[in-house]
């Protein structure tokens, strides 16, 4: 399609220079529906980007959307800290009633200020005042968010950087297949535990992401996730599963962890959890970890009623039932999964390999560069995608789960495309 150049002046005069998505994606977005947005101009882009995860039921959502308008339009709460509210209550039944009971997840529910990374601050300071210890134990290529006690169990080096101070308390340990199997799992996490001499303080707790999306969508065998719990259990420390990005259905069923068969002391959730790309995030944590005092830790938008409605309307809409949502997700998994492998045999010489689960897959390229410029191709053929891993070397797919398989089909033929021409 032909692009005009779009008028970027107050952009690039008045906002900082920390600015990145725009860099990619040199237009002004006026609206959006489904996996579609639309620019100023009426160019047309189907979204493989769904909000970095927050977009799971797509822009604009009309089920979401309604619950959203009659709320407003009968003055219902919009700001409540964390007074009760209806919204909320109702958020917390519909939560209760169609997640945690029938996965019989025991969980009481925090919400802990409204992004991911005040989800991860959340549940590393109660951790540290369950155990009475300081030490985190987190993963190479781990992301848990930008603010510091998320930073010090973020792998990333120039995320790290930004911080200006020195990134104490956390200790990185080898995510699943990062010693290309040559190793046996958890064989130096262990060794340094039992070894006195190792230098490793006790750990209060382990975090983990099932699949490490910023880290280049490396998948967790279930196996393994469920012999990092044991370890846990072994060692008397607490394990926290990060399912920001990954959970709320991404990878198929509503939790990440569920495959595994693992039940995590600690759960954090945001991004797609109000369902209409809304601030919000929840902490999710065993009963008898519940040893906060009042306003120990607390946010003064923690209470997004706005956001309490249409999380509420998305579990009444897609997981009242149970599974059909998981289902589609996986269906359309698979149909992913197999252009990727016709893309990968098209271009052996190109690719290193493809991975996911559910509606998250990313492709390894050899030559380091030529996932962005992949990306940058497939924003001129109108497809939104980016890039993730420590290098930027694999081209992130993140389709809506509410995505069509004809629209799924669209975007990948457009994926082919661009990838053929930047050979």
């Amino acid at each position: 399609m032909t692009i005009t150049q779009p008028d970027l002046s107050v952009f690039e005069t008045l906002e900082s220079e920390v600015r990145s998505y725009c860099r990619g994606w040199p237009t002004v977005f006026d609206r959006a529906q489904g996996s579609r947005m639309f620019d100023e101009d009426g160019h047309e882009y189907l979204d493989f980007f769904a909000g970095a995860g927050s977009l799971n039921y797509g822009h604009n959502n009309p089920v979401l959307k309604r619950a959203l308008l009659d709320y407003i339009e009968r003055d219902g709460v919009t700001h409540g800290l964390d007074m009760s509210t209806t919204a909320k209550r109702a958020f917390l039944e519909s939560f209760q009633n169609l997640i945690l009971r029938p996965r019989d997840l025991p969980y009481k529910v925090m919400f802990p200020g409204p992004t991911g990374t005040n989800a991860v601050e959340s549940a590393l300071k109660l951790a540290r005042k369950v155990k009475g210890r300081e030490s985190i134990v987190s993963f190479t290529n781990a992301f848990h968010g930008m603010s510091l006690g998320s930073l010090a169990v973020t792998g990333n080096a120039f995320k790290r950087a930004g911080a200006g101070i020195p990134l104490v308390h956390g200790t990185p340990m080898p995510f699943d297949n990062y010693l290309d199997g040559r190793t046996p799992d958890f064989i130096w996490f262990e060794r340094l535990l039992e070894d006195s001499g190792s230098g490793l303080n006790q750990p209060a707790a382990v975090i983990v992401e099932t699949v490490q999306g910023e880290g280049g969508i490396n998948v967790a065998r279930a196996e393994w996730l469920r012999q990092l719990a044991d370890v846990c259990k072994r060692w008397d420390m607490l394990l926290i599963v990060d399912d920001i990005q990954m959970g709320c259905g991404r990878t198929g069923p509503f939790f990440s962890f569920e495959e595994a068969g693992i039940v995590p002391d600690i759960v954090t959730v945001s991004k797609s959890i109000s369902g209409y790309g809304m601030p919000m995030a929840l902490t999710l944590f065993k009963p008898e970890l519940d040893v906060w005092e009042p306003g120990e830790h607390n946010g003064t938008f923690r209470g997004n009623n706005p956001a309490f409605v249409t999380a509420a309307a998305t579990l009444e809409t897609y997981w009242a039932d149970g599974s059909a949502m998981e289902k589609q997700t996986r269906a359309r998994g698979e149909q992913v999964e197999q252009a990727l492998v016709a893309l990968r045999d098209e271009h052996p010489e190109a690719t290193v390999e493809y991975r996911g689960r559910g509606l998250v897959w990313g492709i390894e390229f050899r030559d380091k560069e030529r996932a962005g410029a992949v990306a940058r191709r497939a924003f001129e053929l109108g497809l939104l995608i980016e890039t993730s891993g420590p290098e930027s070397e694999v081209v992130k797919l993140l389709p809506a789960l509410t995505i069509t398989a004809d629209e799924l089909d669209e975007g990948l033929r457009t994926l082919a495309r661009a990838v053929r021409e930047t050979a």
